[in-house]
């Protein structure tokens, strides 16, 4: 069976281009008015609603059947889902792996605050975990402060009830500032 000649491809003429409206035309046609807008007119943007999808509703519909369920098993049925964790009855990985240690469960970290920020108190003012919050520094009062050294400080300040790193200690203390522990 002998297979046909392909024919040469020759090149199509372009079309000529459409010409563009004189600028005088176009400004016109930009201050045309609107059209008269009432509620009974209003539609929403082409695109903007698809129709439901409406599973097993037959061949025809593209997802009859099984309805995007796959075959058969307890991932088909409804409500036929499995816990996070479960390995299909195998021993789970979390409970393979050894434990070790202890995590305490009520530690509270430290709400850390730089030396820099204390520029924001007023002059005088004792630095406690009160103050602290008051300025915006730390998002509550009752847990534990930690003042670290990044930063310099200005001016003198007389801390108390917070904890100081060691850097921020000597910075404090050299610009004239006390530390209450």
């Amino acid at each position: 069976m002998a297979k046909a000649k392909a024919k040469p491809k020759t090149r199509a003429k372009a079309k000529p281009r459409a010409r563009a409206k004189p600028r005088a035309e176009a400004a016109e046609a930009s201050k045309a008015e609107p059209p008269h807008l009432t509620l009974s007119s209003l539609r929403p943007p082409r695109g903007s609603h698809r129709a439901r999808i409406r599973k097993g509703r037959g061949p025809g519909s593209g997802i009859g059947k099984t309805a995007g369920r796959g075959g058969k098993g307890q991932t088909a049925r409804q409500g036929g889902k499995v816990r996070p964790g479960f390995e299909g009855g195998q021993m789970p990985l979390i409970r393979r792996i050894p434990k070790r240690g202890f995590t305490n469960p009520f530690k509270q970290p430290a709400q850390v605050v730089n030396v820099r920020h204390l520029g924001q108190l007023a002059e005088g003012v004792e630095v406690t975990p009160e103050t602290l919050f008051g300025a915006g520094l730390v998002r509550r009062p009752d847990r534990p402060v930690k003042l670290l050294g990044m930063g310099d400080v200005q001016r003198k300040f007389s801390v108390k009830g917070v904890t100081v790193s060691a850097s921020a200690r000597s910075k404090i203390e050299q610009a004239g500032g006390t530390i209450a522990s």
